[in-house]
């Protein structure tokens, strides 16, 4: 079991998200962080007293919800050029790989468990991730990073925010997805694929 204590009001929540599908219903249906008063990095506890979440915020409360089914708390970094990176809480099902993630982009969100590797898994976002001049940006990926290594500072509960779990991803090695070859060559989003992705976007 997880170490941090929820509260029974907390864990009656998390009871009612028994399976993958149902956390992502419920990131989905919080409103996006725009951060109006400046970078946020909830817990999940202040997630679920907030109602409100980015991607950071999502991950690890996705990962605190997957957690309470039994899985193992893991992230996986994905990281762009020229576009924010993105974060995925993700999970194994019958030996396949599968994500819930909170985005501001409608493509860049649930994965099913049926990507036999993690690159299968990151490739499967190459498409949807692209910043606002329609330039496909996705470029690397991290290993996963299981959060149990902050169990230490209540990344779970905390009330302050938990910047250690952002900043340590960005020191870790990330495996390239594309040959510079590739890259070069590389095309501009489609148009129908670029408005269906900022299909329910939240603006600042």
């Amino acid at each position: 079991m997880p170490p941090d204590d929820f509260t029974a009001a907390e864990r009656a929540v998390f009871r009612r998200l028994a399976t993958p599908e149902r956390i992502q219903r419920f990131l989905d249906e919080l409103p996006y962080n725009k951060e109006p008063h400046g970078p946020t990095c909830r817990s999940p506890r202040r997630v679920l007293r907030d109602r409100t979440a980015q991607c950071m915020e999502g991950a690890l409360f996705g990962a605190v919800a997957l957690r309470m089914l039994g899985h193992p708390p893991l992230l996986l970094d994905l990281e762009a050029v020229r576009d924010d990176d993105h974060v995925l809480a993700i999970f194994r099902s019958r030996g396949h790989w599968g994500a819930l993630a909170k985005s501001n982009y409608s493509g860049l969100r649930y994965r099913e468990p049926v990507y036999r590797t993690l690159r299968e898994l990151a490739m499967s976002y190459f498409e949807h991730y692209y910043n606002l001049r329609k330039e496909k940006t996705l470029r690397r990926y991290s290993r996963p990073v299981n959060l149990r290594r902050f169990d230490s500072i209540h990344w779970m509960t905390a009330e302050e925010d938990v910047w250690a779990v952002p900043e340590y991803l960005t020191t870790i090695a990330h495996t390239p997805l594309l040959a510079p070859r590739i890259v070069a060559r590389l095309g501009r989003v489609d148009d129908r694929l670029f408005a269906a992705g900022l299909v329910g976007r939240a603006s600042r």
